[in-house]
């Protein structure tokens, strides 16, 4: 029997928007080719020109590379380094796992791109290319030996190891840019595997789904990777693959604003802030097509507490909303997806919610509160939200297969090393100061104009990537990751405490 297929957007006119650009730009992709791919390979006077050597043969004992737009892809890099499945003495499936963690003899490169995040910003302003330039420079820089001890360093080093494997811990950038990063490879004749996010997540979501089931699945994610279809496209592809009679409807929640108040982005939130401001870009009641519907505050159900929201007026009557905390952001996200699913009068129970952007596991457990909220709401003793809901709901991290899909070509191509996962290093993205084009805000971050303004095929150095350290991660964050990824944590402090390419860091400027 043919498949039932069905899908819906949030956002809808902002959506719209970044769709219609996301297509108009697809279809001139193939007319624009992006320098930076030639300036890689062939520019030796370029700062991203790569020597490829290393890579003529596969090398078992290089480090696995892994990057996001920010820390979010740190909860990847977590579900890797925590992943066990396996007998690591045969690489045999072992039920429960051996108690030995499955990649404790691997080393990691993990890059967050903070400085141009958030990467699901780029469509919406027509700048695909950007990303994808962006994406690729991500590629290079993993691939490459160089990096800046600091932000005002004039020279860079040349010590850090080139990788083995990359996986791209990043939805939007896997939506926009892993067929990019394949041609690319392909076209420096590279023998390099690409892993992405979205089809790990996707088989995630449907492992608990019969075939002949009807149901609906959410998929939560920046407006990039929703604009993209990435997540839509693979459910229809694997559906199709697996035969479904049932229907699956598809409804997606473009997160805007979340990633970015995760990673502390001022445009989305600022702590210090107490009255609405003015470089806000969240949700809010003037905004048509990012409208907080002040009919429903009853439903968000938000914290109004130490300026976790922002207005004019009273609470009574507020106006010119501003959401201001992680929580809030949550808040509207999920009641604004539940309010879709329910003016769809032919869907069926909500089942599963892919995460489908690396930023969102960190608040698992908020998702899943605020679900069970709208679950038990009533207006005059009738549940709104009930009845579009199954018993279980299950909020899928695409992490745990992109681990699985890792480990298994590890053991395909006998490329398992004996190194330390101790040794592990984690670079992050600042603004180039030397680069005396770059417009920065009064926090030292990129102008949100100047970031979402520039042009591909405009080479230079925009970053700078440097270790992770206390200068480039708000202590706010360092927090957030001691105590969600405890062992990921671990891992950044004795980097910090023991690698020779911080040692120029003074001991108040290490992560510990």
């Amino acid at each position: 029997m043919k498949k039932k297929y069905n899908s819906k957007t949030s956002s809808a006119i902002l959506i719209a928007l970044t769709t219609i650009l996301f297509l108009l730009s697809s279809c001139t992709e193939q007319e624009t080719k992006l320098k930076i791919v030639d300036t890689i390979l062939e520019d030796t006077s370029s700062y991203f020109y790569t020597d490829l050597t290393p890579y003529k043969n596969k090398n078992a004992k290089l480090p696995i590379g892994i990057f996001d737009s920010g820390t979010g892809g740190l909860t990847v890099f977590d579900a890797i380094v925590n992943f066990d499945k396996y007998n690591n003495n045969n690489h045999s499936s072992a039920q429960g796992g051996d108690s030995l963690r499955d990649f404790n003899e691997e080393c990691f490169i993990y890059l967050a791109d903070q400085a141009n995040m958030p990467y699901g910003n780029y469509g919406a302003h027509n700048k695909d290319l950007l990303l994808k330039e962006h994406v690729l420079k991500d590629v290079q820089f993993l691939l490459d030996k160089k990096y800046y001890q600091s932000q005002n360093d004039l020279n860079y080093k040349t010590d850090k190891l080139p990788i083995k494997v990359l996986v791209i811990a990043c939805n939007t950038a896997t939506a926009y840019a892993k067929d990019d990063i394949e041609d690319f490879v392909k076209k420096a004749n590279l023998d390099l595997k690409v892993i992405g996010v979205i089809g790990a997540g996707v088989r995630a979501s449907l492992e608990n789904i019969n075939i002949d089931e009807n149901v609906s699945v959410a998929v939560m994610a920046t407006a990039g990777t929703v604009s993209s279809n990435g997540y839509v496209n693979e459910i229809n592809k694997q559906l199709k693959s697996r035969n479904n009679s049932g229907t699956v409807s598809v409804f997606q929640q473009a997160g805007i604003g979340l990633a970015g108040a995760i990673d502390e982005a001022t445009e989305f939130i600022d702590k210090s802030a107490t009255s609405p401001r003015n470089n806000y870009k969240g949700p809010s009641d003037l905004d048509e097509m990012l409208n907080i519907n002040k009919n429903l505050l009853s439903r968000y159900n938000f914290d109004w507490t130490n300026n976790n929201m922002l207005y004019e007026g009273t609470k009574d009557n507020p106006k010119n909303i501003q959401i201001n905390s992680i929580d809030n952001y949550i808040s509207y996200h999920v009641t604004t997806l539940l309010e879709q699913i329910r003016k769809n009068k032919n869907s069926a129970k909500l089942k599963s919610i892919i995460l489908g952007c690396t930023h969102y596991p960190f608040y698992t457990e908020v998702f899943e509160t605020k679900i069970e909220q709208l679950r038990n709401y009533k207006e005059n003793e009738r549940y709104i939200y009930k009845e579009i809901l199954a018993d279980q709901i299950d909020f899928i991290d695409p992490a745990l297969f992109t681990a699985k899909e890792l480990y298994q070509y590890l053991t395909l191509e006998n490329l398992f090393a004996k190194n330390n996962i101790n040794e592990s290093e984690f670079f992050i993205s600042v603004p180039n100061l030397t680069n005396n084009k770059i417009v920065m805000d009064d926090n030292g971050n990129f102008n949100y104009d100047y970031k979402y303004g520039r042009n591909e095929n405009e080479i230079q150095e925009y970053v700078k990537r440097v270790p992770f350290s206390k200068n480039n991660i708000p202590l706010t964050v360092v927090e957030r990751l001691s105590e969600k990824i405890p062992f990921t944590f671990s891992l950044i402090k004795n980097f910090n405490a023991n690698n020779s390419k911080i040692a120029n860091l003074k001991a108040e400027e290490k992560i510990n």
